[in-house]
């Protein structure tokens, strides 16, 4: 596992490479609003070094923006308390006109380039007992996990295809334990004096903080806290994902920006599920991502008409349950690179998967029920296995024996009255 650690924290508003501005109206925003009035709370609060916070209220007591108010605390502790003029008030209010956000700094676009180029995910290889290790609670065939393997290390696009239930989102969704590394991803980035908040705690899985260098190693360098220790993200869209999804989402109310799905994942994983479900047509998605696909930059644009490049970095799957060709013509099709067919489970594998279900639920699978299972409403109703069919029928059952009171027990009554709850007609 390798740790890549953020860049060193800024000494001077210079450093910061966001502009005195934006830092100004923030830190105007945080007492403003937040009632923060020493150098301190504003450090904690906006993750930038005490020293620029000081070089910061230096100039806005110059400015005449702000006053002192004496000092809190004793001795060695002790801190100024500060408080805006009326003059400070007026700039506030209107920082707020011009941005609500209020929260940690944002990096600069320069800053997220270089860290996501050393942090990319081709530079973590994963091996097969990495691999068999992060689907140990999947039950897949062999060959399966011989073909994901070369794709998951190419660090190349990917279509999982095959019918609906048998763990092409569980594939997509496991594979972020195949990978180990600790990345670094920043609050917000600043293009052009405007925010683009980037950290989600629905995609990034943050870790503690620690002082670290790139092997990992404790160093007394004084980190960036403007970004966050996170595993390599997973990000996930379905049907309701649209073109318009893919580009910067500006709030009028807010007045800030939040960075797309795809933009979130960099360096991770990024799972388009249900593909060729959504209200976007699966030809003008692909041709959304051509470029990006194939030269590793993408290209966004602010409301000003500013466009400007971010790096395309990551494991981009396409899962769908349709044919291919049915989703994409064979020239689109070309462009994804590992076309990769999830099939139903074999009769061993289905057995694998009854056992681990059962297990999971303390109960035992009788003697015979499997062949019961295959002849007598599998091969009867001619149905294909599935992998989530175990999972569901254990408990359609479960239902069942709560509804009469009884605990929960298979028998072939019971498992032929949630057959019929899985199909229609």
């Amino acid at each position: 596992m390798t740790v890549h650690a953020p860049p060193p924290a800024p000494e001077t508003i210079e450093q910061s490479a966001v502009g005195q501005r934006l830092l100004v109206d923030l830190v105007l925003k945080l007492i403003h609003v937040e009632g923060l009035n020493t150098a301190s709370a504003l450090s904690a609060r906006s993750r930038l070094p005490i020293a620029l916070i000081s070089e910061l209220l230096d100039e806005l007591r110059q400015l005449a923006l702000l006053e002192p108010l004496g000092t809190h605390g004793r001795d060695f502790a002790a801190e100024l308390l500060y408080a805006l003029t009326s003059k400070g008030q007026d700039w506030a209010m209107a920082a707020l006109e011009r941005s609500q956000y209020i929260g940690p700094a944002p990096v600069s676009l320069e800053a997220f380039r270089a860290q996501v180029e050393k942090q990319r995910l081709a530079g973590e290889p994963v091996g097969p007992e990495q691999l068999m290790r992060s689907f140990r609670q999947l039950v897949l065939p062999e060959d399966l996990l011989t073909r994901l393997g070369p794709a998951v290390n190419s660090g190349k696009s990917m279509l999982l295809y095959g019918a609906s239930g048998n763990g092409k989102t569980a594939i997509a969704e496991a594979l972020r334990e195949a990978f180990q590394d600790v990345i670094a991803v920043p609050y917000c980035i600043a293009v052009d004096g405007q925010i683009i908040n980037y950290f989600d705690a629905h995609v990034h899985q943050a870790l503690p903080d620690r002082s670290t260098d790139g092997s990992g190693l404790r160093t007394g360098a004084i980190r960036d806290r403007r970004w966050v220790a996170c595993r390599r993200p997973v990000s996930v869209v379905g049907g309701e994902l649209t073109l318009e999804m893919l580009d910067l989402v500006f709030d009028p109310a807010t007045r800030f920006y939040e960075a797309p799905s795809h933009l979130k994942a960099t360096g991770g994983v990024f799972l388009i599920d249900d593909f060729g479900r959504q209200r976007a047509s699966p030809e003008s998605i692909l041709n959304r991502w051509i470029v990006p696909l194939e030269r590793g930059v993408d290209y966004l644009s602010l409301r000003t008409g500013k466009k400007f490049p971010v790096p395309f970095d990551g494991l981009v799957i396409f899962s769908t349950n349709l044919k291919p060709t049915d989703v994409a013509d064979p020239g689109m099709l070309r462009r994804l690179h590992y076309k990769i067919e999830v099939t139903e489970p074999s009769r061993d594998d289905y057995a694998r998967i009854w056992s681990l279900v059962c297990a999971e639920r303390g109960i035992e699978l009788p003697e015979g029920m499997l062949d019961f299972l295959e002849e007598q409403l599998y091969m009867r109703h001619s149905v294909t296995r599935a992998g989530y069919h175990p999972r569901y029928l254990v408990d359609q059952v479960s239902a069942i024996c709560e509804y009469e009171g009884q605990p929960l027990r298979l028998d072939r009554d019971r498992l032929s009255l949630a057959w019929r709850n899985l199909f229609t007609g």
